[in-house]
């Protein structure tokens, strides 16, 4: 592990800006035995646990005080971790609280009415004392569009989220000029603010206008030093909530979350929702089966624009996501970043060669992307 202690030093000197007295916490998750997988993802879902062991114990070597939750695998990303997890990070009488209010079993089925969650939220920021000062987050399914990963960022918590993360990626797309990252988004993230609409088009087919109107597009740079701040890592990308119930287009998938698509699926995106489905992969099924748990798993939940030099493979979403000049879209849940949609599923998927069009209120228009070259 010699060469990956580097890696983990920077992680939690740079990214996380740890102090000595803080209290860390890593949690991963377990490969269910219903899970059906290829061996190569077999392979990196074992080595990401391990590894994710390996981070905690660095941490209490190097600043004493960390802890590792490891759960089975939940059904997909954006469901609310268990209970166990949430008791390490916020403590025993934070959760026994939000259980005796009859609030914890809302929060953990995505239930919860806003009233409810600003509740819930003043219990844990009454106990923040207990809570945990720095979470990395590296289990395979997201836990960044729940209820929990909010609650953290309320107690002031700084929160680091790697979902499908390799390991081989700290010596990749975590080994970026973090500066000069974080300068590239702020300029994107200016930008994109100034318009109303914006249009991606793609050279496979994918067109679609998406409502940025009362939105506010924010980046993810890596640095989580501030109280209370959440990214991914690897970083990079600006990103937003579109508008619900505006969007219209068609969005052309060729790369599902760990794979190219034996076929592209068309997606038809009307009113904000994605109302129609053609092709025959068998990730069509999926989305089906989605859609028809929750209507609200239809929903155009956010737009990002990748803004790292360092990332490459089209493979893993977390990474892809991140490439300089692709863009992504995301269906479900948009409430942890601006949005009003509450969903029990949060999947992005990556395009590459966008053009990437800024319209603003006046009408006039900004190439931001040109055929996945970035020229802000």
């Amino acid at each position: 592990m010699k060469d990956f202690d580097r890696a983990f030093r920077s992680l939690f000197e740079v990214n996380m800006g740890i102090d000595s007295k803080e209290r860390v916490l890593v949690f991963s998750d377990i490969i269910r035995p219903d899970e059906l997988l290829s061996v190569a993802d077999r392979d990196r879902r074992q080595r990401l646990n391990a590894t994710a062991r390996q981070v905690a114990d660095f941490a209490a070597r190097s600043w004493g005080n960390a802890s590792f939750v490891e759960f089975p695998a939940t059904l997909t990303s954006g469901v609310e971790p268990p209970e166990a997890l949430w008791l390490e990070t916020f403590g025993s009488e934070a959760v026994n609280e939000l259980d005796g209010a009859g609030l914890l079993a809302l929060l953990l089925t995505k239930s919860a009415s806003a009233e409810q969650i600003s509740r819930a939220r003043e219990i844990v920021v009454s106990h923040q004392q207990d809570a945990a000062d720095v979470i990395i987050a590296m289990s395979n399914n997201s836990t960044s569009h729940t209820r929990y990963r909010a609650l953290a960022n309320a107690t002031g918590a700084r929160f680091a989220s790697l979902p499908h993360f390799d390991p081989e990626m700290f010596h990749t797309s975590m080994a970026v000029d973090w500066s000069v990252l974080a300068a590239r988004t702020a300029r994107l993230v200016a930008a994109i603010n100034k318009a109303e609409w914006i249009r991606i088009t793609t050279p496979n087919g994918t067109d679609m206008h998406i409502c940025k109107q009362s939105r506010n597009a924010e980046g993810d740079d890596g640095l989580l030093t501030a109280r209370g701040s959440f990214g991914n890592l690897p970083a990079g990308e600006a990103y937003f909530a579109p508008l619900e119930g505006k969007s219209y287009g068609t969005m052309v998938l060729e790369w599902g979350p760990t794979r190219k698509l034996d076929e592209p699926l068309r997606l038809t995106v009307e009113q904000g929702q994605v109302t129609a489905l053609e092709g025959n992969d068998p990730h069509r099924r999926k989305l089906e089966e989605r859609f028809a748990e929750n209507s609200t798993c239809r929903n155009l939940a956010e737009l990002g624009i990748g803004t790292n030099d360092k990332a490459s493979r089209p493979d893993n979403v977390l990474e892809a996501e991140k490439i300089l000049g692709t863009v992504h879209m995301a269906l479900g849940d948009n409430s942890g970043f601006g949005g009003k949609v509450s969903a029990p599923f949060h999947e992005d998927y990556v395009f590459y060669r966008p053009t990437l069009t800024a319209i603003m209120k006046d009408s006039t228009e900004q190439v931001l992307i040109d055929d996945g070259r970035m020229l802000v």
